[in-house]
């Protein structure tokens, strides 16, 4: 074999052999990125394992011990028996009216904003550049700058003080109907719809059939997004809501707080209430992050390959 016929083969080993080192460089793990990371990884977690460790402790206890390590007595299973029993299990009302709005608020949400962010992503239409200067402005104005303005609404109409005071508003997601436009934009191949139209299959069936298929990664994702925010909502069920049989978690919780820093007046100091409290309603959204994170991983891989 000549020098001119080995002159390819050699380079080609000296470029995989370069790719490989430089693959390698890359793969060498980084001393200050892995610091921060952990670093990161103890600032999520330190309250999380506060929370955890201080709801095994009484209410005596959680003042005579160190806040990051278990008092002498074991009082877990006695504080999560008192907060489902006291004042009558209001706790377990407050508990089931946070899923109640939970659910709704955030799986309508969710809907709502895959149709829209479907349509106007697929369907040409005057007024799409309006819209999406809307959207956008919509999402830059904080939610507490419309709680008076969506308590006068509710009040003109009669549903202050009732679940849909909290349900309604719930269901508007400005950045949810954005992050499905932008996703249906790039998932939802246009000629997968041409072929489903020539088969003869309606708007509605290609949406459910077909589109809703390919959505479901973006779907979850604002569920996700909407569900925590509706199950931490605070400011808008204490404006919107005075009966206590009404309350999320969130108002219940505070009240419950307020009662604990009141106790030196003669009331009983309920910390320990509010503390063991906080950590069962923190359980479901863990439990629903665990059990929805594989539609996350499932399109990610989708988003690996390309078609």
């Amino acid at each position: 074999m000549t020098a001119v016929d080995t002159a390819p083969a050699q380079r080609a080993r000296s470029t995989r052999r370069a790719a490989a080192e430089g693959g390698s460089r890359t793969r060498r793990p980084s001393v200050v990125l892995t610091a921060m990371l952990l670093g990161l990884l103890a600032y999520f977690l330190l309250p999380l394992a506060w929370l955890a460790i201080n709801s095994t402790k009484s209410s005596t206890g959680l003042f005579e011990s160190f806040g990051l390590w278990f008092a002498d007595d074991f009082h877990l299973f006695e504080n999560v028996r008192d907060v489902l029993t006291y004042t009558d299990g209001i706790y377990v009302r407050w508990f089931l009216n946070t899923v109640v709005y939970a659910v709704v608020g955030a799986g309508g949400a969710a809907l709502l904003a895959a149709l829209g962010g479907y349509g106007v992503a697929k369907f040409d239409f005057p007024g799409r550049r309006l819209l999406l200067a809307g959207v956008l402005g919509a999402v830059m104005v904080p939610v507490t700058a419309l709680a008076i303005p969506t308590y006068l609404l509710l009040s003109s109409v009669q549903l202050v003080d009732t679940p849909f005071a909290v349900i309604i508003p719930s269901l508007a997601s400005p950045f949810g109907l954005y992050l499905m436009w932008i996703y249906a934009a790039a998932a939802v191949p246009d000629e997968l719809l041409e072929a489903a139209r020539l088969d003869g299959a309606g708007e509605l069936r290609i949406f459910w059939s077909v589109a809703m298929r390919l959505l479901a990664p973006g779907f979850v994702t604002v569920l996700l997004f909407q569900l925590v925010h509706v199950w931490n909502n605070y400011f808008l069920p204490l404006i919107v809501l005075n009966d206590p049989a009404w309350f999320p978690l969130t108002v219940g919780l505070k009240q419950w707080n307020e009662q604990a820093y009141a106790a030196g007046g003669g009331g009983v100091a309920v910390f320990n209430l509010v503390i063991t409290g906080s950590l069962l309603a923190i359980i479901p959204l863990i439990a629903v992050f665990l059990v929805l994170q594989r539609y996350w991983q499932a399109g990610i891989a989708m988003g690996a390959v390309k078609q």
